[in-house]
């Protein structure tokens, strides 16, 4: 057998190279995962790019851990709070961390600025109280975040800024009272959430008119059974509407919505807040509550209406049809008449008319994602100059109704107080001023008044008669004067006739000389 020394060499040199590309590859592998002793701590099982350290009564995070693992699960140890050095070392490549059914009571800034790259976070079945501050900042490209069985009872506005990825926060089994409204409204919101799980908690009352205005993608997936909700005819109204949109969070846990009322607050007796309209809530309430969440519109004669598509299907390849009460189709880039469909869904009614009320479709398709939606729109079209015309008829039956009442009182109370008096009162009237008259003039006249016969009343008409009587004791201050007041003991009596036929107190005057008269000496 001849040996072909060119063959060898040639074997040879590519064996060379081969050497060569497995040594660079040893020695890359080796600065990106470390050194090979000490890669998998005794505590940790180690597979492939995962790395288990569960149930090893550890308080921190052990430092020779692969630099490219990408999974580390550190569930039921000792880990009390997370600070900026428990994670010892840079974890680039890693994107889910598991530190569930620990002691954690607290997290502070700057925890996870070792692990950037989280797309998964489980802290549930801790001990965390409150979550202030941005404390996951870090983690910009955070997808799920676990936080269900801790203490919680109060998030602040802030704590959750910068996960601007965040697609599901899992709240459920907490003390929260308040629903976090801020993660859809505000500075801070999470646009892309789509689920977010806040069941269990005490959540009695919901920002209902505030969640009106929240698309139906982040609706859809808000969880809120088994909180202790008040019986509320509103918050039933939301659920109805959620339920027939087949939200899937009321849908799959539609046993579970109860609700107590204000006099049991203990809950002694829970009552089914989706069962055969237990609570008895008029058709009115629960029509608001369909117009305050866009299911329906109104609108007059003329207006330019604006109806939006809230589908829960909102990707750019969404292709959005509407269908009108009388079965057309209307597509964007197409007008009918005076429809106008939008490439966002939205359908645009620029002069309103009578027969444009009715019932409209969106179809709401993504082929790419195999989805499709249909949401019910129902549009009210009505005459104001028609309804004003009622209305003013109705205000002047009204306003006539009130004048006629007012109107009547008034005559019954001028009956009451401004009718002449009776012949009988004024007898009695007269007959009480005759006799202050003759009080009157017994003390004037010392003999006792008689009566007069009618022709002499006639003659005595116009006189004046005074009667004086001299002093029979004159006191010496005055110098034989008469004094026309009862102290002197002097007694001037006048008296008036007059044949008139007013009463007697009309015609009695108490006329006295300007210069009395003086008796003669």
């Amino acid at each position: 057998m001849s040996l072909n020394w060119q063959t060898i060499g040639t074997r040879l040199g590519v064996f060379k190279v081969n050497c060569k590309g497995l040594a660079c590859l040893l020695v890359f592998t080796v600065s990106i995962c470390g050194s090979a002793p000490g890669m998998c701590p005794t505590a940790c099982i180690c597979a492939s790019d995962i790395v288990s350290c569960t149930n090893k009564n550890l308080s921190r995070v052990p430092g020779n851990l692969y630099k490219c693992m990408k999974r580390l699960d550190l569930s039921y140890n000792r880990i009390g709070f997370l600070e900026p050095e428990w994670v010892p070392a840079m974890f680039e490549k890693l994107n889910t961390l598991i530190v569930n059914h620990n002691s954690i009571s607290s997290i502070i800034t700057g925890s996870f600025s070792t692990t950037p790259n989280l797309k998964y976070l489980d802290l549930s079945s801790n001990s965390l109280k409150t979550l202030s501050s941005p404390v996951f900042q870090e983690l910009r490209v955070l997808e799920v975040l676990l936080l269900y069985n801790n203490h919680i009872t109060q998030i602040e506005s802030s704590a959750f800024g910068g996960l601007y990825k965040l697609q599901k926060l899992y709240l459920s089994y907490n003390l929260l009272s308040h629903f976090p409204l801020d993660l859809y409204t505000g500075k801070y919101k999470l646009t892309d959430l789509v689920l977010l799980d806040i069941s269990f908690n005490h959540i009695q009352l919901m920002p209902i008119q505030r969640l009106s205005s929240v698309p139906a993608k982040h609706l859809s997936g808000i969880y809120l059974h088994g909180n202790p909700f008040y019986c509320d005819c509103v918050l039933y109204s939301m659920l109805t509407f959620w339920y027939q949109r087949h939200f899937s969070s009321v849908v799959d846990f539609r046993n579970e919505y109860t609700c107590l009322l204000r006099s049991d607050p203990r809950g002694y007796n829970k009552l089914p807040l989706l069962h055969d309209n237990f609570l008895n809530c008029s058709e009115s309430t629960v029509n608001s509550s369909f117009q305050a969440f866009g299911f329906i519109h109104d609108a007059q004669v003329g207006d330019r209406l604006i109806v939006h598509c809230d589908s829960r299907i909102s990707d750019a390849g969404t292709h959005f049809v509407w269908v009108s009460p009388d079965n057309r189709l209307l597509e964007p880039d197409r007008e009918t008449n005076n429809f106008k469909v939008f490439r966002n869904g939205s359908l645009e009614i620029t002069d309103a008319q009578l027969e444009d009320s009715g019932l409209y479709s969106c179809i709401a398709i993504n082929k790419k994602r195999l989805l499709n939606e249909t949401i019910e729109v129902r549009i009210n079209v009505s005459n104001f100059t028609v309804n004003r015309s009622h209305a003013h008829e109705a205000f002047n039956t009204a306003f006539t109704t009130l004048a006629a009442c007012v109107a009547s009182i008034v005559l019954v109370l001028l009956y009451l107080y401004l009718t002449p008096c009776p012949c009988q009162c004024k007898a009695k009237r007269r007959k009480r001023k005759l006799n202050q008259s003759s009080a009157h003039s017994s003390i004037l006249n010392s003999t006792p008044p008689q009566e007069l016969p009618a022709d002499e009343k006639k003659a005595s008409t116009g006189k004046r008669v005074v009667f004086l009587e001299p002093v029979h004791e004159p006191k010496h201050s005055q110098n034989g004067k008469v004094k026309l007041f009862p102290n002197d003991n002097i007694i001037a009596e006048s008296i008036l006739k007059t044949t008139r036929t007013k009463s007697d107190s009309d015609s009695v005057n108490s006329v006295f000389s300007d210069t009395p008269f003086m008796p003669s000496t």
